[in-house]
């Protein structure tokens, strides 16, 4: 298991979050807290930058769901980026990738 990195930048569309290493039911919440404290703006976008995710279970599905609800209860677009081949087809299979705007990279 890897320990999980979240780095932050603001851009002028709004604010990146590089997610790297295992977002699982131990780490998860490290992600929400990170969210939670994001101030959005109706016209941001948030992305979500998954090029160093390594792995992801329930818990991790369950924290992008609630960054989502975090930019679209601020009016606040989110996009996830760089979306592992694995997390991606899960999140294919569950019908995901209608929900998320999913960015090659």
């Amino acid at each position: 298991m890897s320990l999980l990195h979240i780095t932050h930048r603001d851009t002028a569309a709004g604010p990146v979050l590089h997610v790297a290493g295992d977002l699982d039911y131990e780490r998860a919440p490290a992600l929400r807290r990170q969210v939670a404290g994001l101030a959005l703006r109706p016209d941001q976008c948030l992305v979500v930058d998954l090029s160093g995710l390594e792995f992801c279970d329930s818990t991790g599905i369950t924290a992008l769901l609630a960054a989502r609800q975090h930019a679209l209860a601020a009016g606040a677009g989110i996009a996830l980026s760089s979306v592992p081949a694995n997390t991606l087809r899960v999140l294919r299979v569950v019908g995901l990738d209608r929900v998320f705007t999913i960015r090659e990279g």
